[in-house]
């Protein structure tokens, strides 16, 4: 894609590709299952102008490594720490969707000092009431097809369909993927070790973080940094389990998006935008985000 740069840097035990655009105060964003940095496309050419955008590809996904291990979030949040370090910056801003939201709420609470603000996506933070999730949880039964240790890298390799399956349902537009773009993110998925990575991703949650925050593993935590969480008001959850933060963020506010299923910022990435934006106090004019049609 015309504008960015690629590299590889040493994060911890991990080699990790780091996409980057831009000049100015650091922007990281971290993308979500099946996606790598190639989720920013349509945001980058109007936020290049303005920050210098640090999009790495978590472990196991993109053009990262993907090593059997290391797929809880907390490793996974450790390795963006690293490569930061090893960036050397020292502060940034931070956007997050799916599993990179949940990431970046670890770093905002383990790193407060560094993350200036935040704006998660389409992911629930750490504390949820577990009373409004209860009428809601069979939703969460995609995990089941994703978390299996032999079937599900089996069905992400011999499947082309289904990661473009998760990808199309996952949105309100079914005009929002051009097939490269659904390809773009597929292919990625379907080799082997990546396949093994996204369902061991899944299968850390499932059979243990999800266990350990439904049993206040981060009650005693308290989210510092200035935070917006925005979800689509069609997506996996309804707006109205998004509760039970409160008690434990200082500064977080939600946002519900009308006419949004998952995959916000590739569905209604004028509206993502338009909160960063206003969000992280950018001041710019800007034409419509929706230009870029190739990968990487």
């Amino acid at each position: 894609m015309e504008g960015v740069s690629h590299r590889y840097v040493e994060a911890g035990d991990l080699l990790m590709h780091v996409a980057e655009a831009g000049s100015g105060p650091v922007m990281v964003l971290l993308h979500g299952w099946p996606q790598h940095w190639y989720e920013w496309r349509h945001l980058i050419p109007q936020l290049a102008k303005h920050r210098r955008l640090v999009m790495p590809d978590l472990r196991g996904f993109g053009w990262s490594e993907a090593p059997p291990g290391g797929y809880k979030k907390e490793e996974m949040a450790a390795d963006v720490a690293s490569a930061l370090d090893a960036l050397e910056i020292e502060e940034y801003e931070l956007v997050g969707h799916d599993w990179g939201a949940y990431i970046g709420f670890l770093l905002a609470l383990r790193e407060p000092q560094r993350v200036k603000r935040y704006l998660a996506m389409s992911m629930t933070p750490p504390w949820v009431d577990g009373a409004a999730l209860r009428p809601y949880f069979y939703r969460l039964g995609y995990m089941a097809i994703l978390d299996k240790p032999v079937l599900s890298p089996l069905a992400l390799q011999r499947l082309p369909g289904m990661v473009r399956l998760f990808l199309t349902f996952g949105t309100v537009r079914r005009s929002t993927w051009t097939r490269a773009e659904q390809d773009a993110f597929a292919e990625r998925v379907r080799e082997p070790a990546r396949a093994a990575a996204s369902s061991a991703l899944y299968r850390a949650f499932t059979l243990g973080e999800g266990i350990a925050q439904a049993r206040g593993r981060y009650d005693n935590d308290r989210l510092t940094v200035p935070t917006r969480l925005i979800v689509g008001d069609h997506d996996v959850l309804p707006a109205s389990v998004f509760t039970g933060w409160e008690p434990h963020a200082d500064d977080m506010h939600f946002k519900s998006i009308v006419g949004a299923g998952h995959y916000i910022v590739d569905e209604q990435p004028e509206v993502v935008l338009d909160n960063i934006l206003e969000f992280f106090d950018i001041k710019q004019k800007r034409a419509a985000p929706r230009t870029a049609r190739s990968s990487k």
